[in-house]
């Protein structure tokens, strides 16, 4: 068996912390690309320390291995209502244009694997899939289509990912459910009421599963240009939190009677993804959302 090189980018965050474990080490030298040092914890898997703004260092890497696959998990990702044109679009954009023509100077035939976001999408409700239409609304969503009409003005072997709302317990804690999490864990009643009246509905998914899916698109021999990775359901954030409570039998005075109308939201139709890469969601967010409140 020929070993392929693989180069992850953001494999500290939470997709690349599952796929450490998941990605065969078979078929793979998996070269982790970090920007921070980081205690080895899998001999396994070399990491690099690097900023993906400096081209040289790239360079560097690259000649002294050779990528065959890269999968770029890395962004500078905002949360809800955070906007920065220099850190969502500029350095981000800079950054992954540097990845791939450091890596596609090495080698022409390499496979690009590109993580997107459902933000990029023009309809804000209802079900969208592959083919549906995406429009410029913030700085990230910028750097999202402009970097995906980059890849594809370069005729290359490149994947575009498409990913929704996904979680587990390393999900970064500045996200929706990490933080009602630790509200449930340390009684914030404010915030908890906020969150139920807002009634927040939106497309859910255990990170395992994503992970799994975007591990099968690694090895897969297949061309696939456009994939969303979702749940296929929508899921009520307000039953969520019940759910915990109930599961954990917490004591809380909290009324899931009294809620807004749901916002508008998005739903992934994974149908695709089901049907090439053999691949269906075996856990829910239910799941991830009590496993990191028992983390916690």
């Amino acid at each position: 068996i020929i070993m392929k090189n693989l180069f992850i980018t953001g494999g500290l965050g939470q997709d690349g912390k599952i796929l450490s474990k998941i990605v065969s080490k078979k078929k793979f030298n998996i070269f982790f690309l970090v920007n921070k040092k980081f205690k080895k914890k899998n001999d396994k898997i070399k990491y690099i320390k690097t900023n993906l703004l400096k081209k040289n260092r790239l360079k560097n890497i690259f000649d002294s291995y050779r990528p065959d696959i890269i999968l770029h998990l890395a962004s500078k990702n905002p949360a809800f209502n955070e906007n920065n044109y220099h850190k969502f679009y500029s350095e981000n954009i800079i950054a992954s244009r540097n990845l791939f023509n450091s890596g596609f100077n090495i080698n022409k035939k390499i496979k690009f694997i590109f993580v997107s976001s459902s933000q990029i999408y023009k309809k804000k409700s209802g079900f969208v899939n592959e083919k549906s239409e995406k429009k410029i609304t913030s700085a990230y969503t910028k750097f999202r289509i402009k970097f995906d009409k980059f890849l594809k003005q370069k005729k290359i072997n490149y994947t575009s990912i498409i990913l929704f709302n996904h979680d587990s317990i390393y999900r970064n804690k500045k996200f929706l459910i990490p933080r009602i999490m630790r509200a449930l864990k340390t009684k914030k009643l404010s915030f908890l009421r906020e969150i139920i009246v807002n009634n927040i509905h939106g497309d859910f998914s255990h990170a395992l599963d994503i992970c799994v899916a975007i591990n099968k698109i690694l090895i897969s021999k297949k061309k696939i240009k456009n994939i969303i990775l979702s749940s296929n359901k929508t899921t009520s954030i307000n039953k969520l939190i019940h759910y915990v409570i109930k599961k954990n039998k917490l004591n809380l005075n909290l009324n899931f009677n009294m809620v807004n109308k749901p916002q508008p939201f998005l739903v992934g139709n994974n149908s695709y993804a089901k049907k090439i890469l053999k691949w269906s969601p075996k856990k829910n967010i239910f799941l991830a959302a009590n496993d990191i409140y028992k983390n916690l």
